[in-house]
């Protein structure tokens, strides 16, 4: 019998983390893009994976409310320049924590994400929008 309410209990909660995995799900959201490195010596190892990352990957790191806890790692998201329309796709690995001075807009992205939405990593900072894929 206990097994049985514990199985129960597990099914209930697998349910409502699905369920609120898309009630997260974000559709053109407002953001500050930046340019971050991903490979050894440029920080910390990726909050997802533990793992360094090639800067040539479409990657992203996201403010911690975005991030939601992890709930984005190694998920796609699509990043839209707002200045000239390009949009791109890049895998969420890393966290931006806004509880240690990141600021709660950001989308944290490679070089290959700067150059494919055609951008200067040189102005340091753009509006964007990004949306869940």
């Amino acid at each position: 019998m206990a097994r049985a309410k514990l199985a129960a209990l597990a099914v209930l909660v697998m349910i409502l983390l699905h369920g609120s995995t898309r009630a997260l799900a974000i559709d053109q959201m407002p953001a500050t893009m930046t340019l971050n490195g991903f490979e050894r010596g440029e920080g910390e190892p990726a909050e997802c994976d533990g793992q360094y990352h090639n800067n040539n990957e479409m990657l992203a790191a996201l403010s911690t409310r975005w991030y939601a806890g992890g709930i984005r790692c190694q998920k796609m998201i699509s990043i839209r320049n707002t200045q000239n329309g390009r949009t791109v796709q890049a895998r969420v690995v890393d966290e931006c924590d806004s509880r240690h001075g990141c600021k709660d807009n950001i989308v944290y992205t490679s070089v290959a994400v700067w150059n494919a939405l055609g951008l200067d990593t040189n102005i340091g900072e753009v509006p964007v929008t990004w949306s869940d894929s």
